[in-house]
């Protein structure tokens, strides 16, 4: 994260007093966002840790999320090597942009991890409102052993259809078997990204 130090240091001169910020998912590395900061959105960002803008529009500093509750919480900020533009690394909230899209760069074309993660907040949100007779709030009620034992039934059903080498089936029983698992990590409070951190652990 830039220290007081290093906000004071970038070439404001050069971008006329208002600094570029990329606004990039944590998680997913998709592009949110593009917005512009002053000194002082970023001496605010720093001690909120909620991104917070100066908006050319409205002549005023603008915390991202102030009225849709769909913050940007900052993990890191980024200098580019010329001091004159940032990558701001944040965890969002809901959606990003102002209709009601993930990010206001959309690509229909681009699928990635983004989904899972979209995913998850679904899971997360019938995980704490399992009071209705969908499939997943009864899984949730049902407990672990339920859940690992679908989890079980998912991987065996999907190895059947790899011996059978019947691709349409495979693709369906992984699809199944992916969604058990995002359930048992929601139910025991690990978050996929976990499991990726361990994946490039291993591939260094």
């Amino acid at each position: 994260m830039l220290t007081i130090n290093e906000i004071l240091d970038l070439n404001w001169d050069k971008v006329n007093k208002l600094m570029p910020i990329i606004v990039q998912d944590v998680f997913s590395n998709e592009i949110l966002m593009h917005g512009y900061a002053n000194k002082k959105s970023l001496l605010i960002t720093l001690q909120k840790k909620k991104l917070t803008f100066f908006s050319r529009t409205k002549n005023r500093l603008w915390t991202k999320g102030e009225t849709s509750k769909n913050y940007l919480k900052v993990i890191d900020i980024i200098p580019d090597c010329d001091q004159d533009s940032l990558l701001a690394l944040v965890q969002a909230k809901g959606h990003t942009c102002h209709l009601n899209n993930k990010s206001c760069f959309k690509n229909k074309k681009n699928i990635n991890v983004s989904f899972i993660l979209e995913l998850e907040r679904i899971l997360k949100y019938y995980k704490k409102n399992n009071n209705n007779s969908s499939y997943t709030s009864n899984l949730y009620k049902k407990g672990i052993n339920k859940i690992s034992q679908k989890v079980g039934e998912e991987a065996v059903e999907l190895v059947i259809s790899a011996i059978n080498k019947d691709k349409t089936n495979i693709l369906e029983e992984c699809a199944d078997l992916i969604y058990h698992i995002l359930v048992l990590f929601s139910y025991t409070n690990i978050q996929f990204i976990d499991v990726i951190k361990i994946l490039k652990k291993r591939n260094t």
